[in-house]
């Protein structure tokens, strides 16, 4: 069996596709304590015991090094008087906020620099092949007065002191020349869409992949869905419509993704089977309590229509606000109007603008889904996602369906945060937010596992 570490390994993504690709993950190392508790109980699940089969470390890679590394997997039971194997793959996804181009963008970030410890905890380990998956904006932020790894030997004597790039370097030729410093080749980086993959979501991440020098290059997968074949967001969570009337029209029978979900996909190492979870035991179903004003203004959007868009449709068609007895009531009170008069405003073009910043408040950002088509990229914050059929947003387990995730993976902690606490703190949002998809994953783990 080959033997993988996975760094920055969050909540579990890139275990779960290396897992199903047929991987064994010896050590694995995140800095959260909220994910460390998701990814030990998946773990346990699986028949990773730490200690036993595994060891997972909570750290910051700045304070995480080979010798560690090194250390707990030989102190591993199942490595009990046995040579300890050479690691075959090495996987992390440097954490990407200050690369991401949603929102700000830090070129002052420090975890911007967490690729470069990457890097080194690579050339202590020295791992055949090596992965790193990050966002779109990784293929263009620059650097000023980067420096590069110091080369140490083993009686740590400075070998070759880190080289400082020129101002203006981007990260992949940064990368790039540090690995190829320290003994590996790499492919040219190339972004991969998750739909391509079997994942009911348009994802594109970039993906390096880097081999020790002489040894065989590895390749990018080749999608696996044919394209316009893409999975549909009916196709992932059709299933898990709350009403049953609904669900029964919606979703007259399981797709093959919804069955492959509850089967389970990551084989466990006690039985060789995956852990199967029927609808009656699913868990991270929890919705946040929102008011009927909420809930009605939800009711407003058609599928696949943003809030700027309802907006549009309001000023040209007019919209029919009968029923939605507590948007009225709050329209007659902000705009000191009767109930029939607030319903005839809005039934009529060309509503004036204050009178539907108060139908809709003035936030634009808000989208109902489309259920035939793949899931947008899901993001740590899901509450301005509407349910395509529901008027409401959507829960975690709906989130993880669109990353792939079997149903039997449970994600602990608190459902979201919000404020100063989001700077710290990973709530199960943010941890299905945050991984890579599974299927993604296993993809381009099979690569891996062609040439070893």
């Amino acid at each position: 069996m080959p033997y993988a570490i996975d760094l920055f390994c969050g909540a579990g993504g890139c275990s779960e596709g290396l897992i199903q690709a047929g991987f064994h993950i010896l050590f694995s190392s995140d800095i959260s304590d909220m994910v460390e508790v998701t990814y030990k109980y998946r773990h346990s699940q699986l028949g990773l015991v730490q200690g036993k089969n595994t060891w997972f470390e909570r750290t910051d890679i700045r304070n995480l090094h080979g010798n560690f590394i090194n250390q707990k997997i030989s102190e591993l039971e199942i490595f009990c008087n046995q040579e300890v194997p050479e690691i075959d793959l090495m996987i992390g996804g440097p954490s990407c906020q200050g690369f991401s181009r949603a929102g700000r963008r830090d070129k002052e970030d420090p975890r911007n620099l967490l690729f470069g410890e990457y890097v080194r905890v690579i050339n202590e380990v020295k791992p055949k092949y090596i992965v790193l998956e990050n966002v779109e904006g990784f293929m263009d932020m620059q650097f000023l007065e980067y420096k590069g790894l110091d080369i140490y030997d083993d009686n740590g004597n400075l070998v070759e002191e880190g080289q400082v790039y020129p101002d203006g370097s981007v990260t992949p030729t940064i990368l790039r020349e540090e690995l190829n410093r320290i003994g590996y080749n790499t492919l040219e980086p190339k972004i991969l869409n998750a739909a391509d993959y079997g994942v009911p979501q348009r994802r594109n991440r970039v993906i390096f992949i880097g081999y020790r020098r002489g040894l065989t290059a590895p390749s990018y997968p080749e999608p696996t869905v044919a394209s316009g074949k893409q999975l549909t967001l009916k196709d992932a969570i059709g299933d898990l419509v709350n009403d049953t009337d609904l669900r029964n029209k919606v979703n007259q029978r399981l797709s093959d993704f919804q069955k492959e979900s509850r089967a389970g996909r990551t084989p466990s190492f006690i039985t060789g089977k995956p852990i199967s979870c029927d609808r009656r035991h699913l868990q991270n179903l929890e919705l946040p309590n929102s008011t009927d004003v909420v809930l009605e203004r939800f009711d407003l959007f058609n599928q696949g229509e943003s809030g700027s868009m309802l907006r549009k449709r309001i000023k040209e068609q007019g919209i029919d606000i009968t029923a939605k007895n507590s948007l009225i009531q709050l329209c007659c009170e902000k705009l000191d109007m009767k109930p029939n008069d607030v319903v005839e405003l809005f039934k009529n073009t060309d509503a004036p603008d204050d009178a539907i910043d108060v139908l809709l408040t003035k936030k634009n950002i808000r989208q109902r889904l489309d259920s035939a088509n793949p899931s947008p990229t899901v993001v740590t914050l899901p509450d301005d996602y509407i349910n395509p059929w529901e008027a409401r947003t959507i829960s975690v387990r709906e989130m993880a369906r669109c990353q792939s995730f079997d149903d039997s993976f449970e994600f602990l902690g608190k459902r979201t945060t919000g404020g100063l606490k989001r700077r710290t703190e990973v709530p199960q949002c943010t941890q299905v937010g945050n991984a890579v998809p599974p299927l993604l994953v296993k993809a381009i783990a099979l690569e891996i596992i062609k040439v070893l």
